[in-house]
């Protein structure tokens, strides 16, 4: 995870994740990461391909099209950035609680 904070700027954290779930960033799993976003104060960003949209939007998380294997990185700016990332990637590590 990267991270970088200058003097007048927020905290932005980065780190990317892999897909692993079976049927990929559905629009379950993408409801259970703007659930995580509506939680904090920091803003979070995904991105794949060079694309990055809110990551406060189901529909926009969607347009990233991302299946099962997917690299995806996700940017959170703000206060309390690195609690979010540490709870965002426990989401992806749990699969956003799918069993496959």
């Amino acid at each position: 995870m990267s991270s970088k904070e200058t003097k007048g700027q927020k905290l932005t954290r980065i780190r990317s994740f892999q897909i692993t779930n079976e049927l990929g960033l559905h629009a379950r799993a993408a409801a259970r990461i703007v659930e995580l976003a509506d939680q904090h104060r920091a803003r979070l960003y995904l991105g794949k391909d060079g694309r990055e949209v809110d990551g406060s939007s189901i529909l926009s998380i969607l347009t990233l099209s991302c299946p099962r294997g997917t690299q995806i990185e996700a940017r959170i700016v703000g206060e309390d950035a690195d609690r979010f990332m540490e709870r965002l990637g426990e989401l992806f590590e749990n699969r956003f609680g799918e069993r496959k």
